[in-house]
């Protein structure tokens, strides 16, 4: 039942309103000035508060910016005979949900009032859905037991709490985005919006757009002006993923952001300044491409502040089984499926292959293996994986286990695209969807191990 604070001088108004309010099934408390009302709202919480505006000792506007101040998210209502324009827009600007002018209609307070309730409950469910939010892209899905996963997981709890800037270091697959969610939801920017982007995604020339936004008239087609990233993340975090592929010239650009905060639009001669957090991924070696001269030396200092590197699956391998177990409840679930479980052939094979494609491979593998297991058990033939054969992984006298692994992790892609592209009839649009990856690093693989399409 909803809680109700009343606060007016008048014994007749209090009483006639407490008696309209509980014969509409409201739970109703009175009080004859502010001070009064507030120290009834210390010992009990109230879901709305009437008030009128000209009380003795503390007037309306003084009651409604204390309870706010008490409980931000509670509605207040203000009543007044002294109703002016003025007046109402005061009262809404320190956050009153109406201003109801006296004399009233009954009927018009109910409907305000269950409009503020709903306000209410709305509020409510938006901090429970960020809370909820923060859990499932904080550490309650970055799952592994291993020492590097710990290690991992203490460096982020390291460098959350600071507005320092972190490079994520790890191979595709391996749940950088996560990470870096779980470093905005585990900061003070928390309530701040998180903006992604991926470098490698989008071509130079729109790019710069997206991340600084353009002005009326920039370029052909820019009609109106456009915000960017950087501009969208006021306050909270950017993330930057598959930095190493930002071209050059952009990459000026991000650097006297992360020095000065300030930018320029497209096509505009304004300086924006912002406050934002930036978190920074790449999947390759950052050190390389500067030797190679495609990544610059001033920027890579900028952003590796504080790097943290995310191992492969087939290091950590025994955080396998945990993972393939969260994976298979997500996907029961979503597909409301029986709960299954993975014989121990198929865990035997999880186990021993090197999941090229690391975590994203694996959940790829299970939610296949879901959509096939008709049982209770997956077996191995429902996992679209296979041990490489002996001959496969002789690559050269003396190969040490990177090598082994890069060519592993080769055939496994080839193989997978070979079998995807036979599924679409050749379809490349289709194909990059199921594997999850854009059109053009999917027509850069087929070239690369020379797939006939």
């Amino acid at each position: 039942m909803p809680s109700i604070l009343v606060i007016d001088d008048k014994e007749s108004m209090r009483q006639m309103l407490a008696k309209t309010l509980e014969s509409e099934g409201y739970e109703v408390d009175v009080a004859r000035d502010g001070e009064v009302g507030l120290d009834k709202a210390k010992e009990k919480r109230f879901d709305l508060v009437l008030t009128d505006l000209k009380l003795p000792n503390m007037d309306g506007l003084r009651v409604l910016s204390s309870f706010k101040e008490l409980d931000p998210e509670i509605s207040v209502i203000v009543m007044t005979a002294y109703g002016t324009i003025e007046t109402a827009v005061q009262a809404i600007k320190q956050g009153a949900f109406d201003f109801l002018t006296k004399p009233f209609d009954v009927d018009h307070l109910n409907v305000l009032i269950q409009r503020a309730l709903e306000n209410r409950r709305l509020l409510a469910e938006n901090v429970l859905l960020r809370e909820e939010l923060a859990q499932s892209l904080g550490f309650t899905e970055i799952i592994g037991k291993s020492e590097k996963m710990k290690e991992v997981t203490r460096l982020v709890k390291k460098v959350a709490p600071s507005d320092t800037t972190a490079l994520l270091l790890g191979e595709s697959g391996t749940g950088k985005e996560l990470f870096a969610r779980a470093i905005h939801s585990l900061s003070p920017r928390k309530n701040g919006p998180y903006v992604a982007i991926n470098c490698a995604a989008i071509p130079r020339e729109l790019l710069e757009n997206e991340l600084f936004g353009s002005e009326k008239g920039a370029y052909t087609g820019a009609v109106v002006r456009k915000m960017g990233k950087f501009e969208i993340a006021e306050k909270g975090t950017i993330f930057l993923d598959e930095i190493g592929d930002l071209d050059i010239a952009l990459q000026a650009k991000i650097l006297r952001v992360l020095q000065e905060k300030r930018f320029e639009r497209l096509g505009g001669t304004k300086t924006i300044s912002v406050d934002v957090r930036v978190i920074a991924a790449s999947n390759f070696d950052l050190k390389k491409a500067i030797e190679k001269k495609l990544f610059r030396e001033d920027l890579y200092y900028r952003l590796s502040v504080f790097p943290i590197s995310i191992p492969p699956l087939r290091e950590r391998r025994e955080d396998v089984p945990e993972l393939a177990d969260f994976f298979i409840r997500k996907y029961c679930l979503e597909m409301k499926k029986e709960k299954k479980s993975p014989s121990a052939d198929a865990l035997n094979l999880m186990d021993k292959y090197l999941w090229p494609g690391n975590v994203r491979e694996l959940e790829n593998t299970v939610e296949r293996a879901i959509i096939l297991c008709e049982g209770k058990k997956i077996l191995p033939e429902h996992l679209a994986i296979r041990l490489p054969s002996n001959s496969e992984i002789r690559l050269r006298e003396g190969a040490g286990l990177k090598e082994v692994g890069q060519f592993a992790q080769a055939e496994a892609e080839k193989a997978m695209i070979l079998r995807v592209l036979t599924q679409t009839r050749g379809n490349k649009r289709k194909t990059a969807d199921i594997l999850k990856i854009d059109y053009t690093t999917l027509f850069e693989k087929i070239k690369k191990y020379n797939i006939d399409a």
